[in-house]
């Protein structure tokens, strides 16, 4: 049984915030609201304590929308269509499948009742086989015409991982990942019922949660934070550095707007706000810090990743900073 207290997405996600989420809270304090605009794996929301407040969190990824409203709304059968052995011909089927229906379900999501299970079962089934990035972004080299995928580069194989008995393989030559991984304890049999308790406490927990899809600035307007009362906001843009590396289903200039945004609200004592990025890329003057490089190697450590060292957590300056903390400095800028 998974520990409700303990819970975590059931699926790798870029940039995931789950080892920042002890730092976090501590300076998010006891607030009345929460907002989350990027969610991604909600790693900061399923962190939460538990406490009474209003819970808003908001994608521009159809994909991911889908996913947290179907298990919110049916585990079981989102369960159900995720449980399913790991395949390489699957895998290509499916991933032509859902790239072509990336549109019209974001469309869909507009109604915020709305939700897919078959595509949430099938996409969260695919992140967990899927090696390195691009599952249903619709980027990159390929190309659907709803039936299959084809690579639009005119060169040759000569700097990827290669076609037919050279081309990569999916999470199939190791214990694998989320969904998909290795389960002695319970063995083949019992994959269905983990998956199943697993997806069930996701949904309590989410029972009560604001799911929304779309642009990231309509979930912090004063309707959806103050009004509610004392509000805190998580924010983990695309990083700018990042953007390049096709890893996002929104980009531009969304880590800047978001800058200018907690630059510009950053003053209210009704706001506790946590900006993330890289040390680089934001100046945030009477912000604290918290960043990866301190002495324990700071939040964003993992190892043969040196962008950990980059990793930064700016807290606004009506944040609850109650005590000195080795993973915290005050900003100097």
């Amino acid at each position: 049984m998974i520990a409700t207290d303990n819970l975590k997405a059931p699926f790798p996600y870029f940039g995931g915030k789950r080892r920042a989420v002890d730092l976090v809270w501590p300076c998010f304090g006891a607030v009345d609201n929460y907002v989350e605009p990027f969610c991604g794996s909600v790693a900061m929301l399923l962190g939460a304590p538990n406490k009474k407040r209003v819970e808003t969190i908001n994608d521009a990824n159809g994909f991911v929308v889908n996913f947290w409203r179907a298990i919110q709304s049916d585990p079981e059968s989102v369960a159900r269509w995720a449980d399913w052995p790991v395949s390489e011909v699957d895998l290509e089927a499916r991933h032509a499948w859902l790239v072509n229906r990336g549109e019209r379900l974001r469309w869909a999501l507009h109604d915020p009742d709305y939700y897919d299970a078959k595509i949430a079962g099938w996409w969260v089934w695919g992140a967990c086989a899927w090696i390195g990035s691009g599952w249903c972004l619709g980027k990159g080299p390929w190309i659907s015409n709803g039936v299959e995928i084809s690579d639009r580069r005119k060169l040759p194989h000569v700097g990827d991982a290669g076609m037919g008995i050279n081309r990569k393989l999916p999470h199939v030559g190791d214990a694998g990942r989320g969904i998909n991984r290795q389960l002695p304890h319970v063995g083949n049999a019992g994959r269905g019922q983990f998956i199943m308790e697993w997806f069930d406490a996701l949904s309590n927990r989410l029972r009560d949660v604001r799911i929304t899809c779309g642009d990231w600035a309509r979930v912090v307007t004063p309707v959806v934070t103050t009004r509610h009362g004392v509000t805190a906001v998580f924010l983990d843009p695309p990083y700018d550095a990042d953007i390049t590396k096709g890893l996002y289903a929104q980009e531009g200039s969304v880590s800047s707007d978001v800058r200018k945004w907690c630059l510009e609200n950053g003053e209210n004592p009704d706001l506790r706000i946590v900006l993330c990025g890289y040390a680089e890329e934001h100046d945030m003057p009477g912000w604290s810090i918290i960043d990866g490089k301190a002495p324990n190697g700071g939040y964003g450590n993992s190892a043969g990743n040196q962008n950990h060292k980059r990793e930064t957590l700016w807290l606004s300056p009506h944040c609850e900073i109650t005590k000195p903390n080795e993973n915290l400095t005050l900003s100097t800028t």
